[in-house]
């Protein structure tokens, strides 16, 4: 039990803070906080999936392992006394903001950016017309889309854009079955993808190769494929006037590498590999075109040529030629936006919480709102990699420092650790532990290491709760034998 009159943040009365979403911004964030000298503190996390990791877990291409182990990082952040995790208590159903308020000092939003951009033409809505996020959660497991369906009958596939998460979506539908089955691919996703019949695989950039937003290392490993070779043409590599005279103007060693990268593979022939990867620059998608029954057949492009704007950025621009691309499948990726948190102010045309480096802002007033603060994408929109959020959520946790130096913090009803956990335990019985998080993760490890791969996951909330020999309160049960 919390001393009322001991000083905030001390041995006797711990400053108490909630963590919404268990990605690496709210690791990160937990991280600052326990390096703070002369604090004490108490840190629970919250997440509406019962597994922690966040885009770690559930977005990172399982062939690519080696990013992955930064979960090592936060395996010893959560291994701190002050620290615990309640996995399956999503904001807004299980708990308010209002249950925040009345248990903890500080509040700190970090729930990414989870939904996709739309590209905004007719057709967009046709059967077979996805967003990249969707397909990219499916093949890594993620419970919300493990059941979602794609047709990989179809031979040609468009992916609209070009940044990292696009060339994930081209890797994994190139790789062979035997490179798929050596990682953490979602079985359900391996046996789907055993079955594929993709052919030949379409990127789709609308500014040149120079502006394209993919990383050197990504744009590199397309280009050692076992079962895909990668094309590109000759004419879309070449760089234009613009872009020339801007890098001669201002160099820059990864553009100037990655342009190398493209132009070399301008110059390859394909070598007769089962799968053809072909990726296109300055062409936009105007229009998806669909059959009788509602099915993408075809994309519409346009060429487009890059102009200077009034700031010195090159943008393109649609020209009068068009083509039309025939495919069955077509997966975004041209950008992601926030989604809004139940009671907390949103920026609707940023797609972020409101705020002002990190503190969340009134709508009306403008003024921050008492011990109430944001990090990661949520906070200033999809940019940057992974290691972007921990100077992020150290800018937040300055500002929340700031305010607990100064008085600036919520006063809880009942601030003290069981009185939550109570809370909790009465909204949702069924919350995972981080414990039972490392119970998981052996059991998985052990899944994988029978069959030679890192780990096979669980992909439903029943089979992890049987997994760890727990059944749902009888309460739940005749609810759903009522229902």
């Amino acid at each position: 039990m919390a001393d009322a009159t001991a000083p905030l943040g001390s041995p006797g009365r711990p400053l108490r803070v909630a963590i919404v979403g268990a990605g690496p911004t709210g690791f990160y964030a937990a991280d600052h906080l326990f390096g703070q000298p002369d604090l004490a503190v108490e840190i629970d996390m919250f997440d509406r999936l019962p597994t922690p990791f966040g885009l770690v877990r559930g977005g990172v291409a399982p062939d690519h392992q080696k990013i992955k182990t930064v979960t090592a990082i936060f395996d010893r952040i959560a291994a701190h006394p002050g620290f615990r995790f309640f996995g399956h208590v999503e904001l807004g159903s299980d708990l308010g903001v209002e249950d925040l308020r009345a248990h903890y000092h500080q509040v700190f939003y970090a729930t990414g950016a989870q939904t996709d951009r739309r590209m905004g033409i007719p057709g967009e809505d046709l059967k077979g017309s996805h967003p990249a996020t969707e397909f990219v959660a499916w093949y890594n497991g993620h419970l919300d889309y493990r059941d979602r369906e794609f047709d990989l009958s179809v031979e040609r596939v468009a992916i609209v854009g070009v940044g990292n998460v696009a060339i994930d979506v081209a890797r994994i539908l190139c790789r062979t079955p035997e490179e798929l089955a050596t990682t953490d691919i979602a079985d359900h996703a391996l046996a789907a993808l055993r079955r594929s019949r993709i052919r030949e695989v379409y990127l789709l950039g609308r500014r040149g190769p120079a502006q394209a937003a993919f990383t050197n290392p990504e744009i590199a490993e397309l280009g050692e494929l076992a079962g895909a070779d990668i094309v590109v043409h000759p004419d879309e590599a070449k760089l234009d006037d613009l872009t020339h005279a801007a890098l001669e103007q201002t160099p820059d060693r990864a553009t100037a590498k990655k342009i190398e990268i493209l132009q070399s593979y301008a110059e390859r022939q394909p070598s007769g590999k089962p799968r053809i990867l072909i990726v296109r620059f300055l062409v936009s998608p105007v229009e998806l075109r669909g059959d009788d029954a509602g099915k993408v057949v075809a994309i519409r492009l346009v060429r487009n040529e890059l102009y200077a704007t009034p700031a010195g950025t090159l943008q393109p621009r649609a020209t009068d030629q068009y083509e039309d691309l025939p495919v069955g499948l077509v997966f975004r990726s041209v950008g992601y936006h926030g989604t809004p948190l139940p009671g907390v102010p949103f920026n609707d045309s940023w797609g972020v919480i409101l705020n002002e480096n990190g503190r969340v802002l009134d709508p009306e007033t403008h003024q921050p709102r008492l011990g109430e603060y944001t990090g990661g994408w949520i906070k200033r929109g999809p940019s940057g990699v992974m290691g972007t959020n921990k100077p992020d959520a150290l800018e937040t946790v300055e500002c929340m420092m700031e305010d607990l130096e100064a008085g600036r913090t919520l006063a809880p009803e009942a601030e003290d650790a069981e009185a939550a956990e109570q809370t909790i335990r009465q909204r949702q019985p069924l919350y995972f532990s981080y414990e039972d998080w490392r119970k998981l993760n052996e059991l998985e490890v052990a899944r994988g290491q029978a069959v030679g791969r890192p780990r096979v996951k669980f992909t439903r909330i029943d089979d992890m709760l049987a997994a760890l020999g727990r059944v749902q309160p009888d309460s739940e049960l005749a609810g759903a034998s009522a229902g």
